[in-house]
């Protein structure tokens, strides 16, 4: 943007000498009314005839006036400086009333005016409020269109609230919204009854506080007498309190120490004038009459911040004119008529009147004439210079307020810039211990930052999150709108070699590599993580926060109930699962007509399609919206799922291990009348509503998704969508609030988003991609910025790097379109002699000695699980980093080995970590390897092209990633390719649901298995998720629970209401 441009008051004309000689004085006296002034004497001006001699100081020229001038002095036009093609400032008129002459309008240089002796006088120059604010409108949108030049979404915005119509309200806010339109500012009005409550009120300005995308917000005066006005006054955000009334900034005003946010809008126009005139306010003696809280008060407070000597004055001030006399400058605001007398004043004195009073006068039209609270007649023979009433300080309040709600844009936009400095983030400190305590002694041991801070701390606006809680927050999606123009941050992925019981800690490794990089390396970073589903947690598996001295915290509401997304996902599916038996019993016993009477009742005699019926009649083909315009046959297809119950893919679910559930059958109480089928229960986090949930880029979308859900099929082969049921904005209703990813920390208080969690079987197994998408814009920069300042999004993918980091890349960044920077492959060293040949772990039993002593060739046998997983990721155009999880009994020779095989494998770089005992500190070297990665050059592409046959894409993903010599598809499984190519769906990717243990479908073949083609029994569809995912072997989807569930150590402290026991 310009920086050029001068302060908005140097760019107004100033006053100047002006003398005047007796033959000027002649001639004025005989050329009739109309005379013009202007500044440049170098340019001919006019009277309505004959001519004027100019002299050098440039008071009065002449000549013929144009056709354009004559207008211009009809329409009392105020031509701006330089505006006018002649280049006159100001149209005087004159009348000649009892022998003198009297200026009817006032120029901005001089007045003249004819004495008894009909000898001219020299004046005070008039300062002319009307130009100088209208200058600074102009000035406003000057600044606004530049700045957006290199900012195109910058948009200051105000809010009017007003109670009632009144009539003069009415006519305030109309001039306001009539110069914010003139400045480039948007508004926006929030009407009110006049009888609305002051807790109507409250609410209204609490929500305008909180829109970050409201700079300034007015409430208009007066208000009803049953609203308190101090009450109002004090609700309205410091920070958006442009008319600068607000206690914060009228105290801040009144300090010298402090600034406040905004200045009151008339006193601040004061100033502008008094600057105006040239005149120099540093020592000058000042005195203001007047004491209102809105114009008196506040004008002392700036003055004497300018460094006047200031007195404040009041109507009931002894020896008022001799006060008074003392000034350089008198402000006055005492809201009595003439109360200043003209010589009262100092000579040369700057005189700002603020008085505005109505008097009667006869002459005029209207009955009445306007007067300040300065005697004007003979003021003006005093003073150097002066306002007029109206047209003075009046037009300066409102320009005032633009310029407010400007600087508040700007701050805002200032403020929404720096926010993702890594400056606003605090860093928690971590009291390290050795032996490293248990998992959850230590997460209780610290204690986190309230969850507001976390917020504000990563740039969010106070509307843009919801707290649940002291420590957790759901983000609301919309800040992507108000993020749109960053760009984004690095994204890195994390994901591992093929599992083992012996753990690896990619978990453990996302909240170590961002507190690495948030509270050790200066950068800004977020993790973005699936939340857990409470089955495991209670189960064999234990917590998903991480591990040790990285962990999410509180780490006990992270893996219980969270802020109740997969209760949502639960409630959704439910409903929809009754849904669809409920549908068929009662398509059972019904007649077309019965059915059609019950789906569409008459009400007041009239038959109404609800939305997602029109839906299903378009899905039909049948373009009607009148109900009673179908026939009978439109009817029947209308009304009429007729699901095929073999065919139903749709389950119930609960967040519980429950094994008995797995293979239930339902409707066998007699009022279901014989309607019984075979079912069964998932684990909540196999709905396709938590795919749907990870995968939709906002609200709108979840509803197409959720709509289009296919839960079976009907007896002709059609398929049959929760849309087709009519539930589908029922489900999202459900829903709404799970959409938005849920804040919370680490232990080393750096940011991460919780969100969703689907299966990474039969799903994709990553978290969301709004979170994802929030955290980019969060740590991305503005354009133009250095890219050094980028900051990074650690997520992580489920599974192995075969399975979760595919998935990762195949299907939620198609879905996304969001282009990964680097990988980080974790690994250790256990695990790795595992797939090299080491014994089986049993639970319970004690871990046999080949995993506590070094056996380098056992170690590089199992690298090749490792060196297979980086060549797969590099068939992705990613730069790829190995994460070698470290522990107490790995020498360093392995550690080099490991190093070796990884570099020659092509991976960037091989680092050990060990943030499980130090934290962040810990995993400060893969830190600094994923920031080089990320610099690196990357050329990121798919591995497959969706519209390949569905057969071609599980081949080539068998293929390249598992090493599968080919594939064989069941008699069911072709079946199936053929019939979701019939019904649309051979576009979808591909989301292979298969054994994580290991690289082919057999769970006991580890490192690299050869020589095998990988069976497809079955294949299936998540429409609304938006993928296709083949059988490879038998996919549980509801665990059960172990001979001694982990549920055996979890307890609460009555004394401390803390929970025990979790790991």
């Amino acid at each position: 943007m310009s920086t050029a441009r001068p302060p908005i008051h140097q760019q107004q004309h100033r006053g100047f000498q002006t003398t005047t000689t007796a033959h000027q004085s002649r001639a004025l006296n005989g050329f009739g009314n109309s005379i013009v002034f202007r500044k440049d004497a170098s340019r001919e001006s006019a009277s309505a005839s004959g001519a004027v001699t100019s002299t050098s100081s440039g008071s009065i020229s002449g000549g013929r006036l144009t056709k354009e001038e004559e207008s211009n002095i009809l329409s009392d036009q105020i031509l701006t400086p330089r505006a006018h093609p002649s280049g006159y400032n100001k149209v005087l008129t004159l009348e000649e009333a009892m022998g003198d002459i009297k200026p009817l309008e006032l120029s901005p240089e001089l007045t003249l005016m004819k004495n008894k002796d009909r000898e001219l006088e020299t004046v005070a120059k008039i300062i002319d409020g009307k130009a100088i604010a209208k200058a600074i409108v102009k000035n406003v949108k000057y600044e606004i269109e530049q700045f957006k030049l290199e900012n195109p979404t910058f948009q200051p915005r105000l809010a009017i609230v007003q109670l009632g119509e009144k009539t003069d309200s009415n006519v305030y806010v109309s001039m306001k919204k009539k110069t914010c339109k003139q400045a480039g500012i948007e508004y926006s009005e929030h009407h009110m009854s006049e009888s609305a409550s002051l807790a109507e009120l409250l609410d209204t300005i609490g929500r305008l506080n909180a829109d970050s995308g409201v700079h300034g917000i007015l409430v208009q005066l007066p208000l009803p007498a049953h609203i308190d006005a101090k009450i109002v006054t004090e609700a309205i955000d410091p920070i958006k309190d442009v008319d600068g009334f607000h206690t914060t900034n009228i105290g801040r005003l009144a300090k010298l120490s402090t600034m406040p946010d905004f200045v009151p809008c008339t006193p601040k126009g004061i100033l502008e004038l008094i600057r105006s005139t040239g005149v120099e306010i540093t020592g000058k003696t000042a005195v203001v009459v007047g004491r209102s809280d809105v114009v008196g008060a506040p004008t002392f407070h700036l003055l004497n911040k300018n460094n006047a000597t200031v007195t404040l004055c009041h109507d009931r001030t002894q020896n008022l004119g001799e006060v008074v006399k003392t000034a350089d400058i008198v402000v006055v605001a005492a809201g009595h008529p003439e109360l200043i007398k003209g010589d009262w004043l100092k000579r040369g004195a700057v005189v700002i009147d603020v008085g505005i009073n109505a008097q009667t006068d006869l002459t005029k039209k209207s009955g009445i004439r306007l007067v300040g609270d300065v005697e004007f007649s003979k003021a003006q023979h005093v003073a150097g210079h002066i306002t007029t009433v109206p047209g003075g300080v009046g037009p300066m309040t409102v320009a005032m307020l633009m310029e407010n709600i400007l600087l508040s844009a700007r701050r805002f936009w200032q403020a929404q810039t720096e926010a993702r400095s890594l400056s606003k983030i605090t860093p928690l400190p971590l009291a390290l211990k050795e032996p490293v305590p248990s998992d959850i002694d230590i997460a209780l041991g610290q204690t986190p930052k309230v969850i507001k801070q976390v917020a504000e701390e990563i740039g969010l606006s106070p509307d843009e999150f919801e707290l649940y809680g002291k420590y957790k927050a759901k983000v609301d999606p919309d800040v992507l709108k108000r993020l749109e123009h960053r760009e984004n941050g690095r994204y890195v992925v994390v994901t591992g070699i093929t599992p083992t019981p012996l753990g690896e800690g990619k978990s453990t490794t996302v909240v170590g590599l961002v507190q690495a990089l948030g509270a050790h390396l200066d950068k800004i970073a977020f993790g973005c993580v699936r939340q857990p589903s409470q089955g495991p947690t209670f189960g064999i598996k234990g917590g998903a926060a991480g591990g040790g001295y990285s962990q999410i915290i509180p780490m006990d509401e992270f893996n219980l109930h969270l802020t109740g997304d997969i209760h949502a996902v639960t409630a959704a599916n439910n409903l929809l699962a009754a849904a669809i038996d409920a549908r068929m019993f009662h398509e059972s016993g019904a007649t077309d007509t019965m059915l059609f009477n019950r789906l569409c009742p008459k009400k007041k005699g009239k038959r109404v399609f609800a939305p997602v019926m029109l839906q299903r009649l378009n899905h039909l083909g049948i373009n009607k919206s009148n109900p009673e315009d179908l026939t009978p046959e439109e009817i029947s297809k209308f009304v009429r799922l007729d699901i095929d119950p073999a065919t139903i893919t749709w389950q119930r679910v609960m967040d519980t291990n429950d094994r008995f559930l797995r293979r239930i059958e339902v409707g066998r109480n007699a009022t279901e009348q014989g309607h019984e089928r075979m079912t069964g229960f998932d684990i909540a986090v196999a709905s396709e509503v938590m795919a749907v949930l990870a995968l939709s880029a906002d609200l709108k979308d979840m509803r197409q998704r959720l709509g289009r859900m296919v839960v079976a099929s009907s007896r002709s082969g059609r398929p049959v969508t929760a849309d087709d049921i009519g539930i589908g904005g029922a489900l999202t209703v459900l829903m709404k609030d799970a959409i938005k990813p849920n804040l919370m920390q680490t232990l080393e208080g750096t940011p991460v988003f919780v969100h969703a969690g689907p299966f990474a079987n039969i799903a994709h197994g990553n978290s969301s991609v709004i979170a994802d998408r929030i955290a980019l814009k969060l740590a991305g920069v503005e354009k133009g910025m250095d890219s050094s300042n980028m900051g990074y999004v650690v997520t992580e993918a489920g599974f192995g790097a075969d399975i979760g980091m595919e998935k990762f890349f195949d299907i939620k960044c198609r879905v996304s379109n969001l282009v990964p920077n680097a990988v980080v492959l974790v690994a250790t060293v256990k695990a790795l002699k595992m797939h090299g040949g080491g014994p089986d772990v049993v639970p319970g039993k004690p871990l046999p000695e080949a995993y506590l002593k070094e056996d380098l060739p056992m170690l590089e046998a199992g690298c090749a699980n490792l060196v297979k997983h980086i060549q797969n990721a590099r068939k992705f155009g990613v730069p790829v980093v190995v994460a070698i999880n470290k522990f107490t009994s790995d020498t360093d020779a392995e550690m080099a080995l490991i190093r070796r095989l990884a570099l020659e494998a092509g991976a960037s770089d091989a680092v050990p970590c060990n943030n499980w005992a130090k934290g962040g500190l810990g995993a400060v070297d893969l830190g600094k390897a994923v920031v080089k990665a990320c610099d690196a050059p990357s050329d990121f592409k798919y591995l497959y092209d969706v519209q390949d046959s569905i057969e071609s894409k599980i081949e080539t993903i068998a293929r390249e990633m598992y090493g599968a010599d080919g594939i064989e598809l069941s008699k069911e499984a072709q079946d199936k390719i053929s019939t979701y190519t019939r019904q649309g769906f051979a576009g979808l990717p591909i989301c292979m649901a298969k054994t994580h243990l290991s690289l082919s479908h057999d769970p006991t073949k580890k490192g690299v298995p050869t020589g095998f083609r990988l069976p497809i029994r079955d294949i299936r569809a998540s429409v609304g998720a938006g993928f296709l995912y083949p059988l490879i072997g038998n996919m549980q989807t509801m665990p059960g629970l172990p001979t001694r569930p982990s549920f055996y150590d979890i307890d609460i402290d009555f004394e401390t209401g803390r929970v025990v026991g979790l790991f």
